[in-house]
């Protein structure tokens, strides 16, 4: 599904990921871990397109086709969804509103039939019923007001919303109580069918013990410097990063 090939990226002239390479098969589980400031967000926003990375080197291949010749928007029509550390408010842009202009964006990229407004209420009230999701989320503008544990739900919303094909979420146990956690980790599991791929960020190792990776890697001075299972996790929730090598100062 992807395949990252000696990535470099900078952000304001300064190189954050140096050579970096990746390859995630469709329906695989991999984690990103490592001390804040490795450039572990860096990567997921290299992949979606976020505008603060310069891309200096390299290419990213998504379904066979190069990422860097498409946008941001053109990335996440083609099943591309990041879920954002510290997800932006947009006040006076209804929820509902939002989410329906992007899934038909999406549908039309897609070359499928808009949902109407009755279509797009059936198929919205069909996810937060089954994901006991509180309909008022939906009359609210986007994350405007919302605690940082609503905010998480929204995305999660966003994400049961689009169903994408790659999966990539930024911390999403940040701040949040075990009960929060899982709920996003039983929604997320819910669009794990053996062909959607997933790319988490975490410092925790309870994350992993409700959505299991096939692959955790560490990630420091901009590069992979080791890969492992599961067990790597909790190797690293044992001993720190120190037993690999990787310090504060690295």
């Amino acid at each position: 599904m992807l395949e990252i090939k000696n990535l470099s990226v900078n952000i304001k002239d300064k190189t954050i990921l140096q050579d970096l390479n990746l390859t995630i098969k469709d329906g695989e589980v991999h984690v990103l871990m490592g001390l804040n400031g490795t450039g572990k967000s860096t990567l997921v926003k290299a992949i979606s397109g976020h505008f603060d990375c310069e891309v200096t080197q390299g290419s990213i291949q998504y379904n066979k086709k190069e990422l860097l010749k498409l946008d941001a928007s053109q990335r996440a029509n083609e099943g591309i969804f990041m879920s954002f550390q510290n997800p932006v408010e947009i006040p006076g842009v209804n929820n509902n509103y939002f989410l329906k202009s992007a899934l038909n964006e999406k549908r039309q990229y897609q070359k499928q039939t808009p949902l109407n407004a009755a279509e797009f209420i059936k198929y919205i009230k069909e996810i937060t019923s089954k994901y006991n999701i509180d309909n008022a989320i939906l009359k609210r503008d986007v994350n405007d007001g919302f605690s940082g544990g609503e905010k998480k739900r929204n995305e999660i919303l966003q994400l049961l919303t689009l169903k994408p094909d790659f999966i990539m979420l930024d911390e999403i146990d940040s701040g949040l109580d075990i009960d929060a956690l899982k709920i996003v980790a039983n929604s997320v599991n819910s669009l794990l069918d053996g062909k959607r791929s997933l790319l988490m960020i975490t410092h925790y190792e309870r994350l992993l013990d409700f959505i299991k990776p096939d692959f955790v890697h560490i990630l420091s001075g901009g590069k992979i410097i080791k890969t492992g299972d599961y067990s790597l996790a909790l190797e690293i929730e044992k001993n720190g990063y120190e037993a690999f090598g990787v310090s504060h100062d690295s």
